[in-house]
């Protein structure tokens, strides 16, 4: 059994549930800087085995992967001390914040021979994964377009002092998420153009960033997606929509995937439409406290496929090339809406010699 331990215990607190009830995984410790987190997840998890102290588990030779979730600045250098000291890691998305890192990054998995898997977690969700493998059955024909949203009333949100930053963006802090769907089915995106606004309830609470905007992508093969992001503005009833969803037209049916619903419909090729919910056992999988803010249940199915990755040797996705490109296509997304242009993914790219 493998061994695993957590750097960043806000976020990790999901992980920490997820490598506790796997069979597939020992939790041997847990690190946070702030002692007193730390102390809050010993008590509610009943496991004591903690550090403030990174280097306790870089220095531990029985620990064989350790899983990340620090602020996104810190991932680049938390991955390389990681890869360093011969571990396999897991990083949280988006994978790191400034793509100059990425190259030495690259190499270093590569001489190292460690794996690095991202955290995209809502891939790992019930509703994502019936639709994926549907998809590869070949029961909706062949992709079309996909359109993905992550729509939510976050104003709660703007209460925290640091979502006024000017560091704050919504673009990375949501929309990674449907964007990371539109790369899983259109991995060759060749060009974006978006519009934001910062609406007048983000204005109101002195947002600096865009609140709303829309994308459309371009791949290379002249295939289209949009993505769209609304983050300040109340929702429409959950039995009428999704707060985060994904619809994949093909050429003999279509299918959407609703996230916090844990509902899946498909129109299949012989026409049949269905309708997909997923019951209490399930659902408490997934969401396991504080309503649906964590949801170990996606940690538990990441950690475990990433595991059998490593002792079966095959490739665990998204791996590092796959989230330095999300990143990138981020970074594209941020200048369109900043210039009001298109912008190629591998104008961004060749930037930092990518």
């Amino acid at each position: 059994m493998l061994k695993i331990a957590i750097l960043g215990l806000g976020e990790g607190r999901s992980t920490m549930s997820a490598a506790l009830e796997s069979s597939k995984l020992e939790l041997v410790k847990v690190c946070d800087r702030n002692e007193e987190i730390c102390k809050q997840r010993a008590k509610e998890f009943d496991f004591h085995s903690y550090t403030t102290n990174y280097d306790d588990l870089l220095n531990d030779e029985s620990i064989d992967i350790i899983a990340i979730y620090t602020p996104d600045h810190l991932h680049a250098q938390h991955v390389k001390q990681a890869l360093l000291a011969g571990k396999h890691v897991v990083c949280t998305k988006p994978f790191i914040d400034d793509l100059s890192d990425a190259k030495e990054l690259l190499e270093l998995s590569k001489t190292t021979g460690k794996k690095v898997f991202i955290g995209q977690s809502s891939r790992f969700f019930e509703p994502a994964k019936r639709q994926r493998a549907d998809y590869e059955a070949g029961l909706i024909g062949d992709l079309i377009t996909i359109e993905a949203q992550y729509h939510a009333d976050h104003r709660w949100f703007l209460k925290k002092e640091w979502s006024l930053l000017q560091s704050f963006k919504w673009l990375y802090g949501g929309l990674s998420h449907p964007v990371d769907f539109i790369r899983w089915y259109l991995p060759n995106i060749q060009e974006v153009m978006g519009y934001g606004m910062i609406s007048s309830n983000g204005a109101v609470a002195g947002l600096k960033n865009e609140d709303t905007m829309h994308f459309i992508f371009k791949a290379t093969d002249g295939r289209i997606a949009r993505v769209s992001g609304v983050y300040t503005s109340p929702t429409q009833p959950a039995q009428r929509d999704s707060g985060m969803s994904t619809i994949l037209r093909a050429t003999e049916g279509a299918s959407q995937a609703d996230y916090h619903e844990l509902r899946y419909a498909v129109t299949d090729k012989t026409g049949e439409e269905k309708v997909i919910t997923w019951g209490d056992s399930t659902i408490k999988y997934y969401f396991r406290f504080e309503g649906q803010s964590h949801h170990g249940g996606e940690y538990q199915n990441y950690l475990e496929y990433f595991v059998d990755s490593i002792e079966q040797n095959f490739e665990a996705y998204p791996n590092m090339e796959e989230g330095i490109g999300t990143v990138a296509l981020l970074q594209a997304m941020d200048k369109s809406l900043q210039t009001g242009l298109p912008v190629k993914i591998a104008d961004v790219l060749n930037e930092y010699g990518l």
